[in-house]
């Protein structure tokens, strides 16, 4: 987060730029960097544990073809299949690539966020003397997460591939599960079959969802958040208790997971049908036939010609139910590091 930010994303007035001299700055803004970094790092390593066996459903529910019977018949039943071929540790196949993915997507969420703030200061849209409104923080989400697509697309790509199970042909024509692909298998394979290009399959879905998505994240947590202190001021009982909830720098720890899973909730669902269109397109076979490799479009025509809008939400409840602890713990770890462990 920038220099006016508080550990729970309030924000409170910059200091002024006369009297802070320019090495100072410029130090503070590298640590602060630094922090969004490897705090952001750590905390998305947290979330994608809790959550990984919940995405490895939904992707294979999402990623059903539209030309066969569906294998799945819900998310229960993923689960039970899933486990009964490969174990509860299959649920974890390709963890990884999403482990790195999950660092680098939050250490460049909570960079851009706060670049973004910066720039809507610089820019004049508010004040700096004043708490950004929330109608900005909504759009440095939205850039946030514009930014931080472009990183994501090649490490999903390669998480989808993995985590859908293959078939090959056995001795007298049946099909065998193939063996668990590997991601530096998987990575030559895209280079060899689709060059450099091929890393960026799925952009669209991937900038559609991250863009909104991220709006709502970080909207979200912070709408919740300034709820939440209007609502222990209201509360206090005397004016001590009323100031001291005004001053405060942390909401209490409930609060603070409350407004995490209100922000995870919010991303995974207003943008589901773009990341299920873009999960299609991720597990399309390396180096299929161009019939296979539909454009975000083409893919998007012919999941509503099998299924309906409701296909669009295939493995929405499952992928949204394990957003709330995931994103309580990514907000939790992160704002506790910047608070109890400081760079500056």
């Amino acid at each position: 987060m920038d220099p006016a930010t508080s550990q729970e994303g309030t924000l409170k007035p910059f200091p002024d730029a006369a009297s802070t001299p320019v090495p100072l700055k410029a130090r503070i803004a590298v640590l602060e960097a630094i922090e969004d970094i490897v705090y952001g790092s750590v905390a998305g390593v947290v979330g994608k544990y809790i959550e990984y066996p919940f995405d490895t459903v939904k992707v294979r529910l999402q990623s059903q073809p539209d030309h066969l019977p569906l294998q799945y018949r819900g998310p229960l039943d993923c689960f039970r299949q899933s486990i009964r071929a490969d174990g509860f540790l299959g649920l974890y196949r390709g963890i990884s690539a999403p482990l790195v993915g999950a660092a680098l997507e939050n250490s460049s969420l909570f960079f851009w966020e706060r670049l973004g703030r910066a720039a809507i200061y610089a820019s004049g849209y508010s004040p700096r003397d004043q708490p950004l409104p929330l109608s900005a923080l909504w759009m440095t989400g939205a850039f946030s997460g514009t930014m931080t697509s472009f990183v994501l697309t090649p490490v999903e790509l390669v998480k989808c591939k993995i985590q859908v199970p293959r078939e090959a042909a056995g001795e007298g024509g049946g099909a065998v599960k193939a063996a668990a692909l590997r991601p530096i298998p998987v990575i030559r394979d895209i280079w060899r079959h689709q060059g450099f290009r091929g890393f960026w399959h799925g952009q669209l879905g991937t900038l559609i969802r991250e863009s909104g998505g991220c709006a709502a994240w970080f909207g979200s947590k912070e709408t919740v958040t300034k709820l939440m202190r209007d609502w222990n001021e209201r509360t206090a009982r005397t004016e001590e208790e009323r100031e001291r909830a005004r001053q405060a720098d942390a909401l209490p720890l409930w609060q603070q997971a409350l407004a995490g899973a209100s922000a995870g909730m919010s991303y995974n669902f207003l943008f589901f049908p773009a990341d299920t269109v873009k999960s299609r397109m991720q597990t399309t076979p390396i180096g299929g036939s161009a019939a296979q490799q539909r454009t975000f479009a083409g893919e998007a025509a012919a999941l509503w010609k099998q299924a309906g809008l409701k296909g669009f939400y295939r493995g929405c409840g499952i992928t949204v139910l394990r957003s709330v602890p995931s994103s309580a713990f990514i907000f939790m770890v992160y704002d506790g590091l910047k608070k109890y462990l400081p760079m500056q």
